[in-house]
């Protein structure tokens, strides 16, 4: 059985290093500092011009929480809409309510909407009430997927957790672990969880190439987040990865 590795970016070029890398599929984000939002089309159209392994599309119209307004939602069915259009191969979004459940009516209606396409519930999943009420809602709504890091902030924190919705979801969907799994922990996750879908970014730091660099100034007003550095997928970690997910039979 082959497991497949989908590799979270927030560029054209990280995603062209992950399939160079030997990644089957790509989550495409902007904002990954905030977990990730909907990148523009255009970054949608040049992905799906230069890669060709899977390429699904975060849609999340804004960071912070999970429960959106009317205008929202509007917006988030349109880039869904705009997302099919340019080539997508699926879609990874999440919807909640104010009780941090599962928001049925409306998850089902973008699961409709994404069709043929399959959707992924992304790690909202993580921040509801109770796991796998949630999770059973979600396959009442018709996804295909969900990612979790086990309701925690890293999947090595509660892989009991993640072992406990695979086996209760069975064949009827897809548990993807994700957050701060890496080259050094992978292969025990898989050992202990059975997982046949792993999620993670693979990345390495770079430095900008500006000779001038104006110091204290933070676009974001965040200190930690660095303007003359950014992340990019790390082909060297990726394919290293890959070798270790290869070898479970």
């Amino acid at each position: 059985m082959k497991r497949i590795l989908e590799i979270c970016i927030d560029s054209v070029e990280s995603g062209i290093i992950a399939e160079r890398s030997g990644a089957d599929r790509v989550e495409l984000c902007s904002n990954l500092y905030e977990g990730g939002t909907t990148p523009g089309p255009g970054t949608i159209r040049i992905a799906r011009k230069e890669l060709n392994i899977g390429l699904y599309i975060m849609i999340r119209p804004r960071g912070g929480d999970f429960l959106y307004s009317d205008i929202e939602f509007s917006i988030i069915k349109e880039d869904i809409r705009i997302a099919r259009e340019e080539g997508a191969d699926g879609i990874v979004t999440g919807i909640l309510t104010a009780d941090g459940h599962i928001d049925i009516p409306r998850t089902s209606e973008l699961v409709e909407l994404a069709s043929p396409l399959p959707l992924t519930f992304h790690r909202a999943f993580d921040m509801t009430s109770e796991p796998f009420t949630a999770m059973e809602d979600i396959i009442r709504c018709g996804a295909h997927r969900i990612l979790t890091s086990g309701h925690t902030n890293l999947v090595i924190n509660n892989i009991n957790l993640i072992k406990k919705l695979i086996k209760k979801a069975g064949n009827r969907i897809i548990i993807i672990p994700g957050s701060g799994i890496n080259e050094n922990n992978i292969a025990g996750i898989i050992n202990e969880t059975g997982a046949v879908e792993l999620h993670l970014t693979g990345h390495r730091t770079i430095n900008s190439k500006m000779r001038y660099q104006k110091q204290n100034i933070f676009m974001g007003g965040i200190p930690d987040i660095q303007e003359f550095s950014r992340k990019i997928a790390d082909e060297n970690r990726i394919r290293k990865i890959r070798d270790i997910i290869d070898s479970f039979v």
